[in-house]
């Protein structure tokens, strides 16, 4: 097999320069992650190179998984031990081998948002003299953007700390980083953080890691910061191997702390560097493609590059203007179900904006037609609060020192431990030096803890110490079903919101089947890298596949993805671009929203269509805007501006003077001769539900059992059916395990079945 078959030109140059720096600007469907691959297979097979002498750093596991798919596809036998990964991925990976050169044991934990956030807020509320807008969220930003930049507490409070809000952020840095190292645990930034120090500190460590690597491959290379860039540089700093690929023109993390300037200045930090670029494009057609080359030259800060197709001319990009949102919205969706009418499947559409705020017009109209949809950048699976739950009792389980996952358990459900007793706990565990859950198995030793709250703690602790001593011989979804059953947590979601509980349930029997695909895909498997590997999940990770949705998601959360039909929302000067970048007198920031236009035009394949509405609700008042100046920066002849719009043909900005009253009612203006059709208000909000671990169930459903039947349980075994109680929700069943006694259950959850 000839790796370089169907390769273009430039393509196949980049895949035969191997030696030395390369930078590969890869322009939006050109190909690069088919270069990628085929550059580590020709590594491998045509230049003799060890497949564990090469690394491919990606931003996504999703990404990660497809190009080890692809390399293993490539080269067969040796393929699994290139090692892609993530950067998070890669430095938990580093760590896990001398945790203890940063100060760390095996076993520490990676906190998510949420737990960071909670950390935060405990920081904060044991500090004195705070201004009063010194909000959990906002310090967070500020540290995290301090760590992407490598600013140590000491450094940010020299460079800030004239100024009493930013003195006070110091300090919540400083005790943040603080009781991070005491809960053993790590955040996101900090896993870079700490690889960096690692490899600066060790040279014995930075040398292994340089000898293992000799060829490196980061793709994304324009969304890097300045610690992944350090970490980059010290292991290729020996033999400068290092293939950057990336597109200047996709920058859209500045709020994340990426800096374009990484790979604009690839050139002057490497001199010797080889550069190609991609601009032959395999998604778009030649409309969509003028359309986003005509939009993105009028940025000044970036490498030039043109891109062109041989797909053909396809259509012109449809611009329609409306009234009102809800028209615009309206539109939409009936043009969705006209095209799914003539064959196209729903997951075929995305529509994408500027704001999370923007779908619940489109969402509302969705759900009126029953057409289904998923919401990307929702809430998180791995962020709802059950899931949260069952997370905190597994982490509890496999290390005590993780404080925040304890205390988050310690009442859930409620066992009366009050919040007196939790504060002697804390305080002990601070006097001591020791962790939450080692004051808790020491709670007789505590002054002022009662022998009734004693009782409690005790009967916590013997659960997690039981759990404990069951994860050598059982597997971890036994584990969780186990905690589930044990802490009663049915009852407990079912006493807070019969409604939701179902749902909720659903959830916990997700996590717990997520737990299985892991133990079936993994040769070794532990309860700890489980939960890391649920830690570095992102929300575009978690979009399953199965039954066809239209999908609405934020511009940022569609780049690397690609749909047939794609409908941008919003094109309002104020709302795309906003107002922020439109105030700003640094011209980056209008630069920034111009190439997230660029990647968003760059997710259609067949058909555009960009839409902007005269008025909008924002806030609880209608505002009137002019159409987006990136509109404008489109040639007329690419653009199709007639049939259904309600200002049909006319581009210029509106002036709000020119709008009549009529838009501000509360119904549809009135439509032009053509125009879709007004909606009526559209139905209260109900998303589509897009996790779900099927229906449990009920006493008319599958149960195929009754009282005397042997049933087994995949953890209790085998028992005999005593009593079965039909609920208007499911079906309670007792039975009499043959080794663990009698248990009460539902049969939705329990998953019976009959034994032979």
């Amino acid at each position: 097999m000839d790796l370089l078959t169907g390769l273009n030109d430039r393509q196949r140059d980049a895949v035969l320069h191997t030696e030395g720096p390369v930078l590969i600007l890869a322009g939006a469907g050109s190909g690069k992650t088919r270069v990628l691959t085929t550059r580590a297979a020709y590594l491998i097979r045509e230049k003799n190179v060890k497949p564990w002498n090469i690394m491919a750093i990606t931003f996504t596991n999703k990404a990660a998984g497809e190009m080890r798919e692809r390399v293993n596809n490539l080269v067969g036998m040796g393929s699994e031990a290139v090692w892609v990964a993530t950067f998070h991925s890669t430095c938990v990976r580093m760590l896990r081998r001398t945790p203890e050169r940063v100060g760390f044991d095996h076993h520490f934990t990676v906190y998510d948002t949420d737990d960071s956030k909670r950390l935060m807020k405990q920081v904060i509320d044991g500090m004195k003299n705070v201004p009063g807008n010194f909000r959990p969220k906002n310090v967070l930003n500020a540290v995290s953007k301090a760590k992407n930049d490598l600013i140590s507490p000491d450094e940010f409070e020299d460079e800030r700390g004239y100024d009493l809000y930013w003195k006070s952020v110091a300090e919540a840095y400083r005790r943040y980083q603080k009781k991070l190292l005491e809960n053993n645990a790590m955040d996101f930034d900090d896993l870079l953080i700490n690889c960096v120090k690692l490899l600066r500190e060790n040279p014995d460590v930075l040398e292994n890691w340089q000898e293992r690597f000799r060829y490196i491959m980061v793709d994304e290379y324009q969304d890097t910061n300045a610690v992944q860039f350090e970490m980059v540089s010290l292991l290729a700093s020996k033999y400068r191997n290092l293939c950057v690929v990336g597109d200047d023109d996709q920058s859209i993390y500045k709020f994340r702390g990426a800096d374009i300037k990484n790979i604009l200045s690839f050139e002057n930090t490497y001199n010797d560097a080889y550069v190609v670029r991609l601009e032959q494009n395999y998604r778009s057609t030649q409309y969509i493609l003028d359309t986003a080359n005509a939009v993105i030259k009028n940025n000044y800060e970036r490498r030039d590059k043109n891109l062109w197709t041989d797909k053909g001319q396809g259509e012109k990009v449809r611009f329609r203007e409306f009234g009102n949102s809800r028209e615009e919205a309206g539109f939409v969706v009936e043009d969705i179900i006209r095209k799914a009418g003539k064959g196209a499947s729903l997951d075929d559409f995305a529509v994408l904006y500027r704001t999370n705020a923007q779908s619940r017009m489109v969402e509302d109209h969705l759900v009126e037609e029953g057409i289904p949809y998923n919401l990307v950048g929702g809430v998180s699976f791995y962020s709802r609060r059950e899931v949260k739950d069952i997370l905190a009792y597994l982490r509890t389980v496999d290390s005590g020192r993780d404080d925040i996952s304890t205390a988050r358990i310690l009442n859930v459900p409620k066992r009366g431990i009050g919040k007196t007793t939790e504060g002697r706990i804390s305080e002990y565990a601070a006097e001591k030096g020791i962790g939450f859950y080692d004051a808790l198995l020491a709670a007789k030793d505590i002054p002022g803890v009662s022998g009734a709250a004693l009782k409690k703690i005790e009967a916590f602790t013997g659960m997690v110490e039981k759990w404990r001593s069951h994860l050598p011989e059982m597997g971890l979804s036994d584990i969780a079903a186990m905690i589930v059953e044990d802490i009663d947590y049915r009852n407990k979601i079912e006493a807070e919101s019969e409604e939701e509980a179902r749902d909720r349930l659903e959830n916990v029997g997700e996590l717990i089947s997520k737990m299985e695909a892991f133990e079936e895909e993994n040769e070794e498997v532990s309860l700890s890298s489980f939960l890391e590997e649920v830690s570095l999940m992102t929300n575009l990770d978690e979009l399953e596949e199965g039954t066809p949705r239209v999908l609405l998601m934020t511009l940022h959360s569609a780049k690397g993805l690609e749909f047939p039909c794609v409908y941008i929302i919003g094109l309002d000067d104020g709302l795309f671009p906003g107002q922020q970048s439109l105030a700003s007198p640094d011209s980056s920031d209008m630069e920034e929203e111009r190439r997230l236009m660029y990647v968003g035009i760059t997710r259609a394949m067949d058909s555009l269509t960009l839409t902007h509405s005269a008025t909008r609700l924002v806030n609880g008042e209608y505002n009137a805007f002019p159409v987006s100046r990136f509109v404008d920066e489109i040639p007329d002849e690419l653009l199709d501006s007639t049939g259904e719009s309600i200002f049909a043909g006319h581009r210029s900005r509106l002036r709000p003077a020119a709008i009549t009253d009529d838009i501000f009612d509360d119904v549809p203006a009135r439509p032009a001769a053509g125009s879709a059709k007004p909606y009526s208000p559209a139905k209260p909000y109900s998303p589509a539900k897009p996790y779900s671990a099927g229906k449990p169930a009920s006493a008319s459903g599958s149960i195929d059992y009754k009282p005397g039947d042997r049933v087994r349980h995949r953890l209790f075994g085998e028992g005999t059916v005593v009593e079965m109680v039909p609920g208007p929700r499911d079906t309670k069943v007792t039975v009499d395990f043959d080794g663990s006694g009698r248990k009460v259950m539902y049969a939705g959850f329990a998953k019976l079945e009959k034994a032979d």
